[in-house]
C-alpha cells in the first residue's frame, strides 16, 4: 500500500511540474511540459488499473493470482502514448515554423490581447 502512496505522490509532482512547464512562454518548455504531464497521467492510469494478475488472454499458464488482469488500463495507456506522440510532433512542427519565421521560440503577446487588457483597466488602447 505504501508503494502506491509513494507512486501517487510522484505522479502529483510530475503533474505539477508538467503544468508549470506548459505555462511557460518558450515552446520547447511547453512541449516538455506536455510530455511530462502525459507520462504522469499514463502512470496514474496504470496505478489505478489495479494489481497485476493472470494474463487475460493466454489462459491457465502460471496461476499466481485467481483474478485475470484488466486489459483496459493497458489499452488506454497505449492509445494515450500514440496521441501524445502525435501531439508532440505537431508542437515540434509549430515550433520549427515559428522559429523559421521569427528566429525566436518565445511566444509574444498578441497586440489584440494587449488592447483588450488595456480596455479592461480603463486606459485608452489607441494612445
Amino acid at each position: 500500500m505504501s508503494a502506491n502512496i509513494t507512486l501517487l505522490i510522484l505522479i502529483a509532482v510530475m503533474v505539477a511540474c508538467g503544468v508549470y512547464l506548459v505555462l511557460e512562454r518558450a515552446v520547447s518548455k511547453m512541449l516538455l511540459g506536455l510530455l511530462l504531464f502525459g507520462n504522469a497521467i499514463n502512470l496514474l492510469i496504470i496505478t489505478l488499473g489495479g494489481p497485476d494478475g493472470r494474463a487475460p488472454i493466454t489462459g491457465e499458464g502460471n496461476r499466481v493470482h485467481d483474478e485475470p488482469a484488466d486489459p483496459l488500463a493497458q489499452a488506454m495507456v497505449l492509445t494515450s502514448i500514440v496521441i501524445t506522440m502525435g501531439l508532440a510532433a505537431f508542437v515540434l512542427a509549430l515550433a520549427y515554423r515559428a522559429y523559421v519565421l521569427t528566429l525566436s521560440e518565445q511566444v509574444e503577446n498578441d497586440p489584440e490581447d494587449v488592447k483588450v487588457a488595456a480596455r479592461r483597466e480603463g486606459e485608452d488602447p489607441e494612445e
